[in-house]
């Protein structure tokens, strides 16, 4: 158990329209429970699913440098780099240099007119290309840092001014004394489709014609004079994106602007474009925001992208719509597409159903995660061991399940039952009367987590007064009697309750009679175990692990087990209403009495509420949901039924603006009620399709606090972020960690499969 922390609440919900149809962004959305509570069923729809494609230009880091990119009437993509202009065809990856090798060099705008051709502009001057064939064009002098196209023609600016093409060469357009007085820092350039234009400078906002220029520095036109990208939106409204942010202008008036408190992650503004759909996308120097143009409040609805997942560099540059609505991101390090697809939650189920097999299905029928050689790259992914191989194999087991309960799919109760195959091995692979190990890999394996190792002394006395409960595990890796595996032992309580988590599942939707019969023989000889030594979990070693500990002596009498004792109370008495509900065998109940009459077992975990913020952690929050359904379908007790049911009823309320599907459908699982259904949905459509676990950087965000006061000794963010731009979910992880990642990590997608196949099976998913 190592991340932490909860609390807090989407705050908006976003809604980007690709094609006539809307995606749901899922940025802090806040509804009311009445509105929760009236939407209890969703019908899958299909919905557009975002991803990305990374097309960087070469190892070169000056060619990576784009600057500037256009998609041409081919939906071939042209980008200009620090190095020059390259070209990649449309449905191919690879780039290839336009320019010869005495041309190239830093290229920095290009441009598409209505006809097709290509414009650029570079070091040396401007070049059309068309035709397959690249000209350099006359009059304009070198540099040009920026082009327009407009309906009197081709504009090419830079440091030595204006010129307008006459179908043959450049010329400086004819003007009045006061037409086109303009900076030399030009940024950017549109039209303003009247014979005019917006530029963008590093000394103010300029508009300008032949006959007079305007300028918009002060602080009452724009939010600082330093701009670096204009776009007009759909109400005719001027957004012009700079240092400070985005200021909105109507008229030649600012009417709003948009800073980090409108969710730019930045006052870095560095390109704003429209696209086809009317969006408003604002590049930064750390990620993308995407807003829709209200004309009241354009703040209202927006979402973000940023890190690897979605783009090869934070730092964007330009960006650039094809014909089909995908978005084409010029950064530090190469070239993003962000594209989409129409998918329901059916299609996706089958998409992560295939990675699952392909990538995280190891022997004997282990889930888990994958390693990847080369960080990101899934093509070189290998199988790896992971303490919680056994916990989240139960989730897996439960996910099986349900997908039985609802389909009857032949292949998920096999699946199910080599699953529940694994962890019984577990138990098998000891060789003692009831402890299981961790995980186990085939023992020709030569590298595994956490090695055998040895403590000095020293060493070990450094750990008892850092944590006077360590225990100094050397031998965790033992191999098997028959040779065949190397089982890793010091199981935790996490272990545990994964475990009897996916049996009470396993055993209540699939398991025929027979199987019913090796799962009560199963679970009786791990809870024989924890009774004989006195409710502890004793490894090989004749001493209890780390972390399954349960006897009163410590949790009841060892004030170092005070930050356990009503988690693990709790855990204690679910292991024994599971093991007598499924044997009908008193002996369980009498324990399960004997905790709670004795050694206050119930009073113990109704103090789980008020838990210490010292001690809380995340995780805590899942190992009590692995633990409701058994004791809300087993007891019998009317007191203590209602007992339970009033616990669970303030854990949901407690925990229900983490917006967390797992948490909602065990609810509604355990309850017999369909709540939270919406943003479930929004979860399981919201989450990326990439499983690889970049690392993700909240802490360089201006639009969000970071704080500690949701757990306390984690640092977060003050809102939880959307599935899109959080860590790879896996749920003992903490939803508001400000940064963390490991990119040669794919996570297995059981995390979402799980509580889709329960919405399915509750009918809250249809």
């Amino acid at each position: 158990m190592t991340t932490r922390g909860l609390f807090s609440t989407y705050k908006k919900l976003c809604f980007f329209s690709f094609l006539g149809l809307t995606i749901t962004f899922f940025m802090y959305a806040c509804k009311s429970t009445e509105q929760q509570d009236s939407a209890a069923t969703y019908k899958d729809a299909p919905f557009w699913q975002e991803y990305h494609e990374a097309y960087p230009i070469s190892e070169n880091d000056e060619e990576n440098n784009v600057r500037s990119i256009v998609i041409d009437k081919a939906n071939n993509v042209w980008v200009a780099t620090a190095s020059g202009i390259f070209m990649k065809k449309a449905n191919e990856s690879n780039w290839a240099s336009i320019q010869n090798a005495t041309d190239k060099g830093p290229a920095f705008a290009v441009k598409v007119d209505d006809e097709g051709t290509v414009w650029i502009g570079t070091w040396n001057g401007i070049y059309s290309y068309k035709n397959n064939e690249l000209e350099k064009l006359t009059g304009a002098i070198a540099p040009i840092s920026a082009i327009c196209t407009a309906k009197e023609g081709v504009y090419a600016l830079g440091p030595h001014g204006i010129w307008l093409f006459d179908g043959k060469t450049f010329n400086k357009p004819q003007s009045d004394k006061e037409g086109y007085q303009l900076p030399r820092s030009v940024r950017d350039v549109i039209s303003d489709n009247k014979g005019g234009l917006w530029i963008a400078s590093d000394v103010g906002l300029y508009h300008t014609n032949s006959h007079e220029t305007r300028v918009f520095r002060n602080k009452e036109d724009v939010i600082s004079g330093y701009i670096k990208g204009i776009a007009i939106d759909s109400n005719q409204h001027l957004w012009a994106g700079g240092l400070g942010g985005v200021s909105i202008i109507q008229a030649d008036k600012k009417i709003r602007e948009i800073t980090p408190k409108q969710g730019l992650p930045t006052v870095f503004i560095t390109c704003v474009e429209t696209a086809p759909n009317g969006t408003l996308w604002v590049g930064t120097e750390q990620g993308l925001v995407r807003y829709q143009p209200h004309t009241s409040t354009p703040d209202s609805s927006y979402s973000m992208l940023f890190s690897r997942r979605w783009l090869l560099d934070d730092h964007v540059n330009d960006i650039a719509f094809d014909a089909q609505g995908n978005a084409w991101v010029a950064t530090a390090k190469g070239v993003s597409a962000i594209k989409h697809r129409q998918m329901t939650l059916a299609q996706k189920n089958d998409y992560f159903m295939d990675v699952l097999m392909k990538r995280h299905i190891r022997a004997p029928w282990i889930a888990g995660q994958a390693h990847l050689r080369i960080p990101g790259d899934t093509t070189t992914w290998q199988p790896e061991d992971d303490d919680n191989d056994g916990e989240y194999t139960g989730n897996y087991l439960a996910m099986e399940s349900f997908r039985y309960a609802a389909t009857k799919s032949p292949e998920a109760k096999e699946n199910a039952r080599k699953a529940f195959g694994f962890l019984k091995l577990l138990q098998e692979v000891t060789d003692t009367e009831g402890f299981f190990a961790r995980t186990v890999v085939p023992a020709s394996w030569s590298s595994v987590h956490d090695g055998n190792r040895t403590f000095t002394p020293r060493q070990l006395a450094d750990e008892l007064v850092k944590e006077p409960r360590f225990k100094p595990v050397e031998m965790r890796w033992r191999k098997s009697k028959d040779g065949k595996w190397l089982w890793k032992g010091d199981t935790s309580s996490d272990e545990m309750c994964g475990h009897m988590f996916g049996y009470f599942f396993y055993y209540e939707l699939v398991a025929d009679e027979a199987e019913k019969a090796i799962v009560r023989q199963h679970v009786s000889r791990i809870v024989d175990y924890l009774i004989k030594h006195n409710f502890n979990f004793i490894d090989t070693d004749g001493k209890p692990t780390r972390w399954s500990v349960w006897s009163p002596d410590q949790l009841n009498r060892d004030p170092e087990w005070a930050p356990d004792r009503n988690q693990n109370s709790m855990e204690m008495l679910a292991f024994l209403k599971f093991a007598h509900h499924i044997t009908n065998n008193e002996k369980y109940q009498q324990q399960y009495l004997r905790l709670i009459n004795e050694e206050h077992y119930l009073d113990n975990m109704a103090q789980v509420p008020n838990q210490n913020r010292a001690w809380f952690i995340y995780f805590d929050a899942i190992l009590q949901a692995y633990l409701y359904p058994i004791l809300l379908k087993y007891e019998t007790d009317p007191e203590r039924l209602a007992f339970y049911e009033k616990h669970i009823d303030h854990w949901f309320e407690t925990r229900k603006a983490d917006h967390n599907p797992l948490i909602n459908f065990i609810y509604c699982y355990s309850r017999g009620k369909k709540k939270e259904v919406i943003n479930s949905v929004d979860f399981l459509k919201d989450t990326p399709l990439d499983l690889v676990d970049w690392h993700i950087d909240h802490t360089k965000r201006e639009d969000i606090q970071l704080v500690r006061n949701i757990v306390l000794d984690e640092l977060q963010v003050s809102e939880l972020p959307p599935a899109s731009i959080r860590k790879t979910v896996r749920w003992d992880k903490n939803p508001f960690d400000a940064r963390g990642g490991d990119p040669q990590v794919e996570r297995e997608p059981v995390f979402w499969l799980l509580p889709y196949w329960m919405g399915r099976y509750t009918n809250m998913i249809q």
